[in-house]
């Protein structure tokens, strides 16, 4: 595999032969830079999207992000996406990318897709996706030959330099605020947005709101319950790692009317997504109901038998939700709209057994 990271200067050097194509432009703190990205031929041209909005949309869009705002000035032809899941919103809009990364976990073949992508795209009659093999960093030239006029990574951790050389390629979107943190309706939203497809985004929101509606209604436990989604290191105890309230996994769990104990989310800094807590500190989760996290089931149980904390009220109930690391239902926790309809039963049943096992 060649090397996916490239420096500044060959990249610079690449785009100096791109032609322009005029659909958008990226506004930076004032600073615009419009460029295009040459003609290239990819298995999905033909495919490029499944339905058209009812209404036309009104353009230009603009969208701001963590990097400043970008200016789409006509509805995108070809999209293309970078970093986890955000191929999965834009195939739910009925939009095929030129070209999206390749899934980094829960893999389970040689595709470099999570099973549910496979499928919408199988239903759009897509055999040969462009997937960009990235998982080591961003392939720049793979994006650039796949023509994009747009770049959407609104879920994503890309860098301040990452962004700029993107958007050498093409106008690029980034995630609002802070790295890998956004809800999934928010997701939904700022993709629908660029694409000039906002009603059938509220419609795919609507169906998902309707649907968790059901699951609430059939386990009403649910509404109240307090959690921390949680690591624990079965070979070092000591360390404890804990995904912030803003991140994309809690907020999901918030729809069911889960909450997250303010004992823990005021230790976590603003503009992180994560707490390294430690074994010292483990009163912190006292107030939690249940705990949930991609630790196995023995390491819960080296974590119950610890004399610190094994004190942990969730832990000496077994209050525990175990998300087997590296499987397509770990993957599926990062909500998109695809792997919530492939997922949401088993990860349902999963959050009622655990929080069974509650004692009131």
């Amino acid at each position: 595999m060649r090397n996916k990271i490239i420096s500044i200067v060959t990249v610079l050097a690449m785009m100096v032969a791109l032609t322009g194509c005029g659909n958008a432009k990226t506004t930076q703190e004032g600073n615009a830079n419009v460029t295009g990205a040459p003609e290239a031929e990819t298995s999905v041209t033909e495919a490029e999207t499944e339905a058209e909005e009812s209404t036309s949309a009104t353009y230009p869009v603009t969208i701001e992000h963590a990097f400043g705002e970008t200016v789409i000035e006509k509805q995108p032809e070809r999209v293309a996406t970078v970093a986890f899941g955000n191929q999965d919103v834009v195939l739910a809009l009925g939009v095929v990318p030129v070209g999206f990364s390749a899934a980094n976990y829960g893999v389970q073949d040689e595709s470099g897709m999570l099973p549910w992508t496979q499928q919408k795209l199988k239903e759009l009659g897509v055999t040969e996706p462009n997937v960009f093999q990235d998982t080591d960093g961003i392939d720049y030239e793979a994006v650039s030959d796949s023509n994009p006029d747009i770049i959407l990574a609104p879920y994503s951790g890309m860098t301040q330099e990452e962004y700029d050389l993107l958007s050498k390629i093409a106008p690029v979107v980034a995630y609002p605020k802070t790295a890998w943190t956004i809800s999934t309706e928010e997701w939904i939203s700022i993709t629908a947005k660029a694409l000039g497809l906002e009603e059938k985004g509220k419609a795919l929101i609507s169906g998902m709101q309707d649907t968790i509606a059901e699951k609430i209604a059939e386990h009403p436990e649910f509404e109240g319950k307090k959690f921390v989604w949680i690591s624990f290191n079965e070979t070092d105890l000591s360390s404890l790692h804990a995904y912030s309230p803003e991140d994309t996994r809690c907020q999901f769990l918030y729809e069911f009317g889960f909450t997250y104990p303010e004992s823990v989310s005021q230790y976590i800094k603003e503009g992180s997504y994560s707490l390294d807590l430690s074994a010292e500190n483990a009163d912190l989760l006292y107030d939690a109901d249940f705990l949930i996290g991609y630790s196995s089931e023995s390491a819960y149980a080296a974590a119950a038998a610890d004399e610190v904390l094994g004190e942990i009220p969730a832990l000496k109930n077994n209050a525990i939700i175990s998300i087997e690391s590296g499987t397509a239902l770990s993957a599926a926790l990062t909500i998109t709209p695809l792997a919530f309809d492939y997922t949401i039963d088993e990860y349902v049943e999963k959050l009622a057994e655990g929080i069974g096992n509650i004692q009131k």
